[in-house]
């Protein structure tokens, strides 16, 4: 049984069908819209920072990059699961996020270590993105649908 996005029943084909345009609409937007936010906030960023004392390499990323893009991929989740099918939405934004982040940094680690990072934000843009998308899509659907667009 697929998840509809308005969790309407099959009873309605007319509801049925506009959740599935909108998640057809939707998907490839909110796909561009994860990939301007890695852009944004940490694809522009390829600078390591080596502390001259100790000589450690730490980078490419500050915290405050790393924070707004979790925030605004917390946004995205909010919205994907409050106007579209909430699974499609996490596994949209968590293709899209680690497909670029990957590409990234596969194409400036000569260690292959970025298998591990790769690793990494997979899980961790799958658990957020469902979570919030899933907590999104619940809150919308305990207030009765209201604020549905």
């Amino acid at each position: 049984m697929l998840i509809h996005g308005s969790g309407s029943t099959d009873d309605d084909p007319g509801v049925n069908l506009t959740t599935r345009v909108r998640d057809l609409l939707g998907l490839p937007a909110l796909a561009v819209a994860t990939l301007a936010t890695w852009w944004c906030w940490l694809g522009w960023d390829t600078r390591y920072t080596v502390d001259p004392v100790t000589g450690s390499t730490s980078g490419p990323y500050e915290p405050w990059q790393v924070v707004g893009c979790v925030l605004t991929l917390a946004l995205l989740a909010a919205l994907g699961g409050w106007y579209l099918n909430p699974l499609l939405a996490a596994a949209t934004m968590t293709a899209t996020f680690t497909v670029a982040w990957s590409w990234r940094a596969a194409s400036t680690d000569d260690s292959g270590l970025w298998v591990v990072g790769a690793v990494l934000v997979l899980v961790g843009m799958a658990a957020g993105s469902t979570a919030v998308s899933f907590g999104a899509h619940r809150l919308r659907r305990d207030r009765g649908d209201r604020g549905r667009g």
